[in-house]
C-alpha cells in the first residue's frame, strides 16, 4: 500500500525480454534497506523487487501487467515515479493507493495555468463514474486532486513542486499513463451494486 507521494524519480536502465519482462531501475534509494520481495510503486504499479545492486533494483512484469498498464512503453532511459510501501506510523500525505492500475489513460491536453500546468486525461468511460471533482486519483503513482470530471476523462492542476519532483515535468500530450481510481470509490460502488 502507498500514498501517492513520490519519493524518487528513477530511470529504466535495462529491459530484458524473456518469458516475462525484467526492468532494471536506477534509483537514489539506499538499496541496502530494500529487501528482495519488497513492493515498490513504479509509476503507479506495485512491483516486487527481485534483484538489486548499489544504485538499482530489478522487477519483473508479466504479460498481464504489460497489457493492463503503460509498462509496455518503457524503454532504456524512461523516467519512472518511485514510492516505497507504506509502513505503519508513516504520514498519509496523499491518499490510499494500492498500486493496482485500473486503466491506461492518455494525456489529451497539457497547458500552463498560472504557475501550474493543467492536464486533461482521457480514460475509458467505465471509469468515469468513479472519478469525482475534488476527489482523489493516482496517475503514474502520483496522488492528485480532480478539478473536473466528465464522461470520458478528467482534469487536474499540477503545481510546480510536483512537476519538479515527479515525471510530470516530462510528460506530453498523447503520452499514456497509469490510472488508479480511489479505492474508496471502488468499494462504495461494489457495496451499492453500481460497479461496471
Amino acid at each position: 500500500m502507498f500514498t501517492g507521494i513520490v519519493t524518487d524519480v528513477g530511470r529504466v536502465v535495462a529491459v530484458e525480454r524473456r518469458g516475462d519482462v525484467r526492468f532494471r531501475i536506477a534509483t537514489a534509494y539506499d538499496t541496502a534497506t530494500i529487501e528482495i520481495g519488497a513492493s515498490i510503486s513504479t509509476s503507479g504499479c506495485c512491483l516486487t523487487v527481485v534483484a538489486k545492486g548499489d544504485d538499482w533494483f530489478e522487477v519483473d512484469a508479466s504479460a498481464e501487467t504489460l497489457g493492463c498498464t503503460s509498462l509496455g512503453d518503457w524503454r532504456e532511459g524512461t523516467p519512472v515515479n518511485l514510492e516505497r510501501s507504506l509502513r505503519v506510523g508513516d504520514e498519509l500525505g496523499g491518499h490510499i493507493v494500492t498500486g493496482h492500475v485500473d486503466a491506461v489513460g492518455r494525456i489529451e491536453t497539457r497547458r500552463p495555468e498560472g504557475d501550474s500546468v493543467r492536464f486533461v486525461f482521457a480514460v475509458p468511460p467505465r471509469l468515469s463514474r468513479f472519478i469525482a471533482p475534488k476527489g482523489s486519483v493516482a496517475v503514474n503513482g502520483v496522488s492528485l486532486t480532480v478539478n473536473e470530471a466528465g464522461p470520458d476523462g478528467f482534469g487536474v492542476n499540477v503545481i510546480p513542486h510536483t512537476l519538479k519532483m515527479t515525471t510530470f515535468g516530462e510528460l506530453k500530450e498523447g503520452d499514456r499513463v497509469n490510472v488508479e481510481i480511489d479505492v474508496l470509490a471502488r468499494y462504495v460502488a461494489r457495496l451499492t451494486g453500481a460497479e461496471g
